[in-house]
């Protein structure tokens, strides 16, 4: 089995920062891409931010310049620094692995945590 929680959500002021964190665990052989997308209420899931296992990135246009993304490939954790938040990053953020088990290397699975909520209000 493969576990992947998430921590760090919670309420700011806009204007403020957030540091989201990601660990994945159980019979993990590697993981190659992590990733944050968000849901906000009545939208559909969407990219915030991916990181290859080579430290290649990738933002949404919308968080560029204001979130970094990094991770820490020993303990197969993924981080979502975010600044300069505004109101519309409200939502709840999910962690997302793309890896391969123990018990199937060959084959490439998508794993979700569970979400974590960030509101962004005065």
């Amino acid at each position: 089995q493969v576990q992947l929680v998430e921590s760090g959500g919670g309420l700011v002021q806009p204007g403020g920062s957030l540091r989201l964190s990601c660990a994945a665990s159980g019979s993990i052989f590697s993981i190659n891409v992590m990733g944050w997308y968000r849901q906000a209420p009545g939208k559909q899931r969407e990219l915030v931010a991916t990181i290859t296992s080579g430290g290649s990135t990738n933002y949404a246009d919308s968080v560029k310049g204001r979130f970094i993304i990094s991770r820490d490939n020993a303990k197969n954790t993924v981080f979502l620094q975010m600044s300069r938040l505004k109101p519309e990053d409200t939502a709840v953020y999910y962690c997302n692995a793309q890896l391969r088990t123990s018990y199937n290397p060959t084959g490439l699975s998508s794993r979700w945590g569970q979400g974590t909520q960030v509101t962004v209000s005065s």
